[in-house]
């Protein structure tokens, strides 16, 4: 874990939140002052100087890529345990600067170990586009060296991680982005502001369809590529013996195949769940709370090298009264049904990368059980919800003006529990009360169990076993 630094030039004038929960939580401070670029003599000096931690797929077709779009954005740092996928990394950023300004750069600096990059001063804030077993540990660490974060969801594996990684944000009073891309796209906002308004008279039902992922064969034991630094790459989770499919395609960029293994991602119902659970919950007005009851039932593999949930259907009640279905058996999208009517939002054609599930052919982006709904003007009176043009644009505004993001920490991590307390509802095959607030089971110590789980050192949490 790094220790606190004395500010130096480069820090923010910062106040930390106690106590993360609330729609209040904000931090407040002046503008960055960073060194001017080397970009030619009409630079500017206010450019946020950028490090990517993680460079596979999700960061080459979505978070670098959109990052490298604003010219306030300087990556000028790579970092991943993959020395060829670092490699490949750097000249990514070489070759789209040296398009952008119409001269070779070769300005980008590689790091094997993503402490020695934020060991970086000359760095404000970083992409974290790795596994998902290792967001909540790069992000308590980033936190603590005072960068910025837009980390890409799920902000955990376990309840306890998720709020350590909220609170260590808090404490340094960072600028953090969830990388739940759909509350800047306009029909997920627009949807819940819908809901919000009433226009579907009392909001009763929410139904989320959610993709399915297969099982697999069993996949022998390989040579680790002396390119990967497999201990690094299982971070805080047991070592068990590298195959490829467990890890990344060593040839290309497609989907990798620790999507499907419970060491490093907890299925669709983080994967595509966290997305939708985190806009319903924007709908619902529960963005800092969670469901109440939960249960419902999952089929796992019982062979093979993948193990996440295939189908499964899981329900929640909510403390307004509202109910929550999640299955692999609905349409992939949201669908609130009210006292007055219904509406489905889904992302339509948009994907995040090539190899993205594909959403049903044709399918529109908003539909309604009337049309009026959807033709809707919502009035200046009404509840208008965060408006973002673009993710990472608005965590880039974000940064500089220290307001908060559109998809902040605790919103980040509400929406992860949630997916998380449905997972082992699945697991415990039984209805669980869930308190909030305490971000506990009531009455079941095997469910209380399963908060949390070890770490293997030194990929540890301060705080966490």
């Amino acid at each position: 874990m790094l220790e606190n630094k004395k500010p130096n030039r480069r820090d923010f004038m910062k106040t930390s939140v106690k106590g993360a929960i609330g729609a209040t939580l904000a931090t407040v401070g002046f503008p960055t002052i960073v060194p001017a670029a080397v970009f030619g003599p009409n630079a500017p000096s206010n450019r946020i100087n950028i490090g990517a931690i993680g460079l596979g797929r999700i960061s080459r077709e979505h978070d670098m890529f959109e990052t490298l779009k604003y010219n306030h954005a300087n990556i000028m740092a790579v970092c991943d345990v993959d020395s060829k996928r670092l490699k490949e990394g750097k000249q990514f950023v070489n070759d789209y600067y040296t398009k952008k300004y119409g001269k070779p750069y070769d300005g980008v600096k590689m790091y094997g170990d993503a402490q020695e990059l934020l060991n970086n001063k000359d760095i404000d804030a970083v992409l974290i586009s790795t596994p998902d077993h290792s967001h909540a540990y790069l992000g308590v660490l980033a936190a603590e060296a005072r960068k910025d974060i837009y980390l890409q969801k799920p902000t955990a594996l376990t309840i306890h991680e998720g709020r350590a990684l909220s609170n260590a944000v808090h404490k340094q009073g960072c600028i953090l982005q969830i990388g739940s891309q759909q509350r800047s796209s306009t029909q997920f906002r627009y949807a819940a502001e819908l809901v919000r308004n009433g226009r579907i008279g009392k909001l009763k039902e929410v139904l989320i369809g959610l993709p399915k992922d297969p099982s697999g064969e069993v996949e022998p034991e390989m040579p680790i590529p002396s390119n990967l630094n497999y201990n690094a790459w299982i971070g805080p989770t047991p070592y068990v013996y590298y195959t490829e499919k467990r890890v990344h395609p060593q040839n290309d960029y497609s989907r990798p195949g620790w999507m499907r293994g419970e060491n490093y991602c907890a299925g669709m119902i983080t994967n595509w769940g966290a997305h939708h659970i985190d806009c319903a919950h924007w709908a619902m007005n529960t963005e800092y709370t969670g469901p109440k009851e939960i249960w419902g039932n999952a089929v796992y593999p019982t062979s093979g090298l993948w193990d996440v949930m295939g189908d499964f259907t899981t329900y929640g009640l909510y403390e307004n009264g509202v109910k929550m279905t999640i299955s692999t058996g609905l349409p992939n999208g949201i669908k609130y049904i009210g006292t007055e009517g219904w509406i489905f939002v889904t992302r339509g054609a948009y994907k995040a990368s090539a190899s993205d599930p594909v959403v049903a052919s044709g399918q529109k982006a908003l539909t309604a059980s009337n049309d009026s709904i959807i033709t809707s003007v919502i009035g200046e009176n009404e509840v208008n919800l965060y408006r973002s043009e673009e993710h990472h644009g608005n965590w880039l505004d974000c940064v500089k003006s220290r307001k908060q993001p559109i998809a902040p920490v605790e919103v980040g991590h509400r929406s992860c529990s949630t997916c998380i307390v449905h997972s082992i509802a699945m697991k415990t095959k039984r209805k669980l009360y869930w308190n909030a607030t305490d971000e506990t089971f009531i009455n079941d110590d095997e469910a209380n169990g399963l908060l949390n789980r070890p770490h293997r050192a030194p990929y540890t949490i301060k705080g966490l076993s």
